[in-house]
């Protein structure tokens, strides 16, 4: 795991909010932006420890919780629970950093809040990674997350908690071994003081769901429109439920300098860590590292 830096800041509802700040190494150049890491609905930072550990050192790379998750407060409303909001966080982290220009990684809800973060200020993002999201979410998809937030169970040992995500997540990742369930359970929960172990975001993030209508948002064929001009690797499942096939087109075909992967036999969401994302997440940083035309 590379090294890292607690960064801690306050939202504008007085949230103490978290992010793991990977330092580029002495020597480095300064002029490339930022690498800025959101992630999923009930994820936290730790999912980019891998991308991170690859990145780290040539790039800066900042990895948020979002609030509710992590190591970031819970939300004492809970329908603060939604990207615009989040949005709001991770602009104060930025004012807070001094950070303008930066690549913006996202998977599914994180690419939601790239997207509406592209559309505040034209030129802020230099390139963005949409990792198995889009503008339009597959209904199949969304009742598959409805029906396992916040029912993960309390475990008492490593092992078990494994076993349990295995069950969940079996048809995503396939070819997973007990190693890579085990991985993924301890970026998923945490030990708490009595000794167990638990999901490791607030439960209830899944309240603005059950809302009628909570699941509405801003037009995000709207908000992907603002990334025309950028950059942008587009990350898809091949067994994904969330973003199809058809909208992955569509989304390639609304901008200019995008390039689509799918990472065959994987679900929603890729880790990342995928072999055949690895040159493309390379291209990617390296046109967001070109200078910045006058």
């Amino acid at each position: 795991m590379a090294a890292y830096e607690n960064r801690y800041w306050w939202s504008k509802d007085g949230l103490r909010l978290h992010a793991r700040d990977y330092p580029m190494v002495s020597g480095g150049d300064d002029s490339r932006p930022p690498i800025l890491c959101m992630p999923g609905l009930t994820r936290n930072a730790r999912d980019f420890d891998a991308l991170a550990a690859r990145l780290a050192g040539r790039w800066r790379v900042i990895a948020i919780d979002f609030r509710g998750r992590g190591e970031s407060a819970y939300a004492k409303d809970p329908m603060s629970y939604v990207p615009l909001t989040y949005v709001q966080d991770v602009e104060a982290m930025l004012g807070e950093l001094g950070i303008g220009r930066f690549v913006a990684i996202g998977t599914s809800l994180g690419g939601i809040v790239a997207m509406l973060l592209a559309g505040l200020e034209a030129g802020r993002v230099a390139g963005v990674l949409l990792n198995d999201i889009g503008p339009e979410i597959e209904p199949v998809g969304l009742a598959r997350i409805r029906s396992h937030i916040g029912r993960g169970g309390v475990f008492p040992t490593w092992m078990h908690a494994a076993r349990s995500v295995s069950e969940t997540h079996a048809d995503v990742y396939p070819d997973f071994e007990i190693e890579d369930w085990l991985a993924m359970a301890k970026r998923l929960y945490r030990l708490n003081s009595s000794g167990r172990i638990v999901l490791d975001y607030d439960q209830k993030i899944a309240e603005p769901f059950r809302v009628v209508g909570g699941e509405a948002g801003p037009d995000m064929w709207s908000a992907l429109a603002t990334l025309r001009a950028v950059p942008t690797l587009i990350v898809r499942g091949g067994r994904s439920d969330l973003l199809s096939a058809a909208v992955a087109d569509r989304m390639v075909a609304a901008l200019d300098r995008a390039e689509l992967v799918t990472v065959p036999g994987v679900g929603h969401a890729p880790t990342l860590s995928e072999e055949v994302l690895q040159a493309p997440i390379d291209r990617l940083l390296a046109m967001a590292a070109e200078p910045v035309a006058a």
